[in-house]
């Protein structure tokens, strides 16, 4: 597979080899228990030394605030209930089951899911939206890389995703009232999820990847909003039709399939024309800036809509 590149990523921020995240790194980490937390904070476990310089065009989000202030409704609905309450889950050892319109449907352990996989092994610098913004170093490879080994079928034109279910470690999963149904699932278009941007997450900053932030394999989409990014996968399966997704099943008047970040769309309690970058002040200083549509990846994925109308497919 050629290894793609964006345009607005530096060589410079390619992963050195000496970082080079591996398998037995990843199998060391998973004997080690990866991403325990304690006193509010996510610990995970390093995969490698940090790397010693990044040279980006925009400044990284803090770590402290990457992995302490985010959405993870399985641990609770607060920005905070995922670094605080996610310690007693274990995501070793895992497996993600492939199938559905594939001509070779697997089931995947962490070390087979990479292996023979070209990873490039480098740190993907994405900005992430969700009506605030972060820009992560991401460690992770193209989701492309694994729908090659099962070989989708010629009817194949959605991918569908799934969330492990955990109430016993997920205390966002138990009580009478749920703010969502489970699992939690999402899906893309197979043209959108081949795009080299969509990529699996292992890690972030040099570390794997911690319970609070999708541990221990999650979706990144640059070019939506955060929620798309679903966490803790247990299932990808190619379908032909547009799968369900949670968000549009709890609320389809606020929360399309698409959710491309487009600045032109409101959400129905409050404009996106603007975002709020975390660590640089309070939500209503100065610091706000305008949101870009695609989040500023138009040169990469623009053409995946050309022709749609993007206020009607929100």
């Amino acid at each position: 597979m050629t290894a793609f590149r964006p345009p607005h990523i530096a060589a410079s921020e390619i992963t050195p080899e000496s970082i080079y995240l591996n398998r037995r790194t990843l199998l060391g980490a998973a004997a080690a228990g990866v991403g325990f937390a304690g006193a509010g904070r996510v610990m995970a476990t390093p995969l490698t030394a940090a790397p010693s310089a990044y040279k980006l065009d925009e400044k990284l989000t803090p770590l402290e605030s990457v992995t302490t202030y985010n959405n993870f409704y399985e641990f609770g609905t607060d920005k905070g209930d995922p670094a605080k309450n996610s310690g007693k889950f274990r995501p070793m050892p895992w497996t993600v089951k492939v199938d559905g319109l594939v001509g070779k449907p697997q089931e995947f352990g962490l070390d087979e899911l990479m292996k023979g996989i070209s990873l490039e092994e480098r740190v993907y610098r994405m900005r992430c939206v969700e009506g605030w913004s972060m820009v992560i170093p991401w460690i992770g490879f193209p989701l492309s890389a694994l729908l090659d080994k099962v070989e989708p079928l010629g009817s194949a034109k959605y991918v569908a995703f799934e969330t492990v279910v955990r109430p016993e470690e997920m205390p966002g999963q138990t009580g009478m009232f749920q703010p969502l149904d489970w699992p939690y699932v999402e899906g893309l278009r197979l043209d959108e999820a081949r795009n080299p941007l969509t990529i699996l997450s292992v890690g972030l900053y040099g570390q794997t990847l911690p319970n609070a932030n999708g541990a221990p394999i999650r979706l990144v989409v640059p070019w939506k909003y955060g929620f798309k990014g679903i966490k803790s996968i247990v299932r990808i399966s190619l379908v032909e039709q547009q799968p369900a997704t949670t968000w549009k099943n709890s609320n389809a008047a606020e929360y399309g399939f698409y959710s491309n970040v487009n600045p032109a769309v409101d959400h129905p309690r409050w404009s996106q024309a603007t975002e709020q970058r975390i660590g640089e002040g309070g939500f209503f200083s100065a610091g706000r800036r305008p949101t870009l549509p695609f989040n500023g990846y138009a040169d990469q994925v623009a053409g995946l809509y050309a022709g749609m109308d993007l206020k009607a497919n929100y």
